[in-house]
């Protein structure tokens, strides 16, 4: 099964680094899992501005990167998004690639992994409602990076080799759940055709 793991920042110094790169390694620990991290800033998208909606689209999509990017998510089984909270909500950059693309997103499972104020969770009740929308299966479990751990880590404060050691429990339980569904997402969608 093939894991994309979505870096929803585009910010420079960002702190989205950090936890993409911890979760995308203890995806890489889990049994047959291939898993693969994809960064925004590589795929520069213009805001969404399509005559018509991707849920309708019947030819490929006209920007380059879209093109690229959709591919990517058409090939994966499973997504885990990071996202930092703004303002109560998600960045912009992480909607607008969320908007362009519509059925590739399609009966698969998508975990969220989050930082800022409250651990993020503001920011992870609204992309559940977008991944809803999107016919993606949002799990229940969710990482969410306590606001002190951030705020030292983004500060110079934390030196830690290994500063999420302590979100590991978690992270098990996060990614058991995405397997379980990712598989029996794979498995519905397969029999379909």
């Amino acid at each position: 099964m093939k894991i994309l793991v979505i870096l929803g920042s585009i910010r420079k110094n960002r702190f989205g680094e950090k936890p993409a790169k911890w979760i995308y390694e203890e995806a890489k620990k889990q049994e047959g899992l291939e898993v693969e991290l994809v960064d925004l800033k590589d795929y520069p998208l213009p805001f969404f501005d399509e005559a018509i909606s991707p849920s309708m689209i019947k030819e490929p999509y006209s920007n380059e990167n879209v093109k690229k990017l959709t591919k990517k998510v058409d090939e994966a089984d499973g997504f885990i998004i990071i996202s930092p909270e703004y303002n109560h909500g998600y960045p912009a950059v992480l909607k607008n690639m969320l908007d362009y693309i519509y059925k590739e997103w399609n009966n698969k499972a998508v975990g969220f992994v989050s930082y800022g104020s409250v651990g993020g969770a503001r920011v992870v009740e609204q992309l559940r409602q977008v991944a809803i929308e999107l016919q993606l299966a949002p799990i229940r479990q969710s990482v969410h990076i306590p606001t002190q751990l951030f705020i030292d880590i983004l500060m110079g404060k934390n030196n830690d080799p290994n500063p999420f050691d302590n979100l590991k429990p978690q992270a098990d339980s996060f990614l058991d759940q995405l397997i379980w569904w990712t598989k029996a997402l794979k498995v519905a969608r397969e029999q379909k055709h």
